[in-house]
């Protein structure tokens, strides 16, 4: 059961990273209309910067996948992490009504981390 439910959540949390990152290369989703000043001043910084986003876009979708795919689901943990603690400390500094969204899916990735902790080891062991 508890795999099942695992599967689900990273199910759902995938899909929200491979939307997120898509977003970025066909921009679908249209910006929120009341964002903060501060947060809307940060985005037009990143995309005065031409590479930063799509680097943004290719490693959420890249992560997202692998966090759906069980096999792959550590490696996906992992790579998702550092564009997770951005969304955090974003949210955290200018638009924190995103936090609980924030908070879910850091439960998820970390839930992830905590439940394949053996396949981190080797990488830190001598």
């Amino acid at each position: 059961m508890k795999n099942k439910i695992l599967f689900v959540l990273s199910l759902l949390a995938g899909l929200m990273f491979v939307n997120a990152g898509l977003n970025k290369f066909f921009n679908y989703m249209p910006a929120p209309k009341e964002m903060p000043e501060k947060m809307a001043k940060t985005m037009a910084a990143f995309l005065e910067i031409g590479w930063l986003l799509p680097l943004v876009g290719v490693i959420e979708v890249l992560g997202g996948v692998l966090l759906i795919i069980p096999r792959t689901r550590a490696l996906g943990a992992i790579v998702i992490l550092p564009v997770l603690t951005g969304i955090l400390l974003a949210n955290i500094s200018m638009a924190p009504s995103g936090l609980p969204i924030v908070f879910a899916l850091i439960a998820i990735v970390a839930w992830v981390i905590i439940d394949n902790w053996q396949k981190y080891l080797p990488m830190i062991q001598k």
